[in-house]
């Protein structure tokens, strides 16, 4: 009985160099690939981001078995970068997800072959409710290719697979495809880091570039804060209320003057000149301490943080007023460290 191909044994020995050998060849062949489509990307790409740009709509990606992983993923680039897209099943488009395709939307289709039965199957319906349709194959001469509004092609030299046979250099090309129409999408919106955030509000990236110094800071009665005029063991007390490891001192219209830690009131303990009851606070408190305004990214925060060794800010507005305060801890609840 034959070995079945997992329990075959290998024709010949197989060596560590050799499977790095295979490995680099597959890089190889894939970047030949990616630089014979780059060749390529000219008025039909242009064209192809112009109709995607003027679209009231959305972008519709489909494609069937590997050619559609890849649309899948496009659409999902597309949609975290400002052009609004999904992806529909082509078979499971012909037994009723058409009718998430408005008249406004651009159908995105991919299929090497350019002769997927699936989805050569959408093309009338499409054609009749009036989609433009952008397809993405390696054969320009393809049925799809001659029935599409604009072409991209995306055809490969060569397949990394050996046999020729498994989708791999055709796959990288067609993904690299999308990538470029979602980046060139992206700057010609005018797309920014804020804009991409506000797509991933989940995800660690929206936490560094959404939230706000005002979104994680102590305010009002919870600042701690105390006058120049008092004691060591006042500001002890204030600390210890406020739990931040410090207090600001301020004047009378709320300015700051300096700051006072924990770790200052582990230094006047070790200074015999210091008495805790007596000792004014603005004659040991740190003078021009480090702060940040209230508009600023709480990854900023971490940032000043990290670099000047500290572990709180007091937050400050325009006139250098305590507005706030903060700690690692903040920062650490809210997960921006």
């Amino acid at each position: 009985m034959a070995a079945s191909p997992s329990t075959a044994s290998p024709l010949a020995p197989v060596t560590d160099d050799g499977l790095a050998a295979c490995g680099r060849r597959v890089f190889e062949i894939e970047g030949q690939a990616l630089a014979a489509v780059a060749d390529r990307v000219g008025a039909e790409f242009a064209a192809a981001c112009r109709l995607v740009l003027n679209a009231s709509g959305r972008v519709v990606c489909t494609g069937m078995g590997k050619s559609g992983h890849v649309a899948r993923k496009i659409a999902a680039t597309l949609a975290s970068t400002g052009t609004p897209a999904f992806f529909v099943h082509p078979g499971e488009a012909g037994h009723g997800d058409l009718g998430m395709v408005t008249d406004a939307d651009v159908v995105l289709a991919l299929s090497n072959s350019g002769e997927s039965d699936e989805v050569l199957m959408l093309l009338p319906v499409l054609r009749r409710q009036g989609n433009p349709l952008i397809a993405m194959t390696g054969r320009p001469g393809s049925t799809l290719a001659r029935e599409a509004d604009i072409h991209l092609d995306v055809t490969v030299p060569a397949e990394a697979c050996p046999l020729d046979l498994a989708p791999t250099s055709s796959t990288t090309a067609a993904l690299a495809m999308g990538d470029a129409l979602a980046v060139a999408l992206l700057e010609a919106r005018g797309f920014t880091a804020d804009d991409f955030a506000r797509s991933h509000p989940a995800g660690s990236l929206g936490r560094r570039l959404l939230l706000h110094i005002t979104d994680v800071m102590h305010a009002g009665d919870d600042v701690p804060r105390i006058g120049a005029d008092a004691t060591v063991s006042q500001a002890l007390v204030e600390i210890t209320c406020k739990r931040l490891g410090m207090t600001a001192i301020v004047d009378g219209d709320g300015r700051l003057l300096g700051l006072y830690t924990d770790g200052d009131l582990r230094r006047s303990l070790d200074d015999a000149a210091v008495d805790l009851r007596a000792t004014r606070i603005g004659d040991v408190m740190t003078r021009a301490p480090k702060t940040i305004g209230a508009d600023a990214l709480a990854v900023e925060a971490a940032r000043m943080m990290e670099t000047h060794k500290i572990s709180g800010l007091l937050v400050v507005d325009t006139d250098n007023r305590v507005v706030g305060a903060l700690n690692i801890h903040d920062l650490l609840r809210a997960r921006v460290v």
